[in-house]
């Protein structure tokens, strides 16, 4: 689908997950000549990007013809409230203005902007950086059904796409999905030092971790099982993972247990962080 606006992009933001959208919205079809980036210094791979594209990367916006079609909010949230009122100047009523700012809610936004102005906070997490990621969103009251198809446009260049209709679900959705990449690397980590006190090589029992989360990871992606099937279908009665899932889900204090934990633990970080 070529991704198309009726007006100037703003994307606030070039590092990573800013770079890795504005690249799959380049892939497509985005006109290059629409895109404003302001970031005084992006990683070398988005500086490289921008070149290719002759994308130019401004320290403060200059005067636009018309208000842009979209303001994309990517810079960190420590640094949010010292930018986006200069952005918030910038919008019309008909700019939809798309945050990826963790924790930061709906109304930090809308205290900046226009009374009838269109906000969505979206929620992405780091495999994003290589298309496969996963947002949730959640809209204001003056996002339109339009909107809210050129929001999911705009993030599905990065991965899949879902919406929530409570902003207070976001704590949650931060804690299982945006946390989540570093709840698989640890297991990884954990499986790497088991390996390695049973014998095996470092660098073989790193590969093996890798290749092992990696792989099971995109078995999942493809299968139309349920993670609960697939883990019976890898479990042989009385075999080795039997005897190691007895352990992992030992009733109190196997891993089902520490990840409910883990997660409240999050989002109850998250909301407090929300304030």
């Amino acid at each position: 689908m070529t991704l198309s606006l009726d007006g100037p992009l703003v994307l606030a933001g070039a590092g990573k997950m800013g770079g890795a959208m504005l690249a799959g919205w380049l892939k497509r079809g985005l006109d290059p000549k629409l895109v404003m980036v302001q970031d005084p210094g992006p990683p070398p791979e988005v500086a490289a990007l921008l070149e290719r594209h002759g994308i130019p990367t401004h320290l403060e916006l200059p005067d636009l013809p018309r208000p842009p079609a979209v303001i994309v909010a990517a810079v960190k949230p420590q640094l949010m409230d010292q930018v986006f009122p200069r952005l918030a100047a910038r919008s019309g009523p008909g700019t939809l203005v798309l945050s990826i700012a963790a924790g930061k809610t709906l109304a930090s936004f809308e205290r900046h902007l226009a009374a009838d102005r269109a906000v969505v906070r979206a929620m992405p997490n780091t495999p994003a950086a290589i298309g496969r990621g996963i947002t949730v969103c959640v809209a204001n009251a003056h996002v339109s059904p339009s909107g809210r198809a050129l929001a999911t446009a705009l993030l599905e260049a990065v991965g899949e796409v879902g919406w929530v209709e409570d902003e207070a679900l976001m704590d949650a959705v931060t804690a299982v999905s945006g946390s989540g990449p570093a709840y698989v690397f640890l297991l990884a980590e954990a499986l790497t030092v088991a390996g390695v006190r049973q014998g095996l090589d470092p660098e073989l029992s790193a590969r093996l971790a890798r290749a092992t989360v990696a792989g099971a990871g995109e078995l999942l992606r493809q299968s139309a099982e349920s993670a609960a099937q697939l883990r019976t279908n890898v479990t042989s009665p009385g075999g080795t993972t039997a005897a190691a899932l007895a352990v992992l889900m030992r009733e109190g204090a196997g891993m089902p247990e520490l990840l409910d934990e883990a997660v409240a633990a999050a989002t109850k970080r998250g909301r407090e962080l929300a304030g």
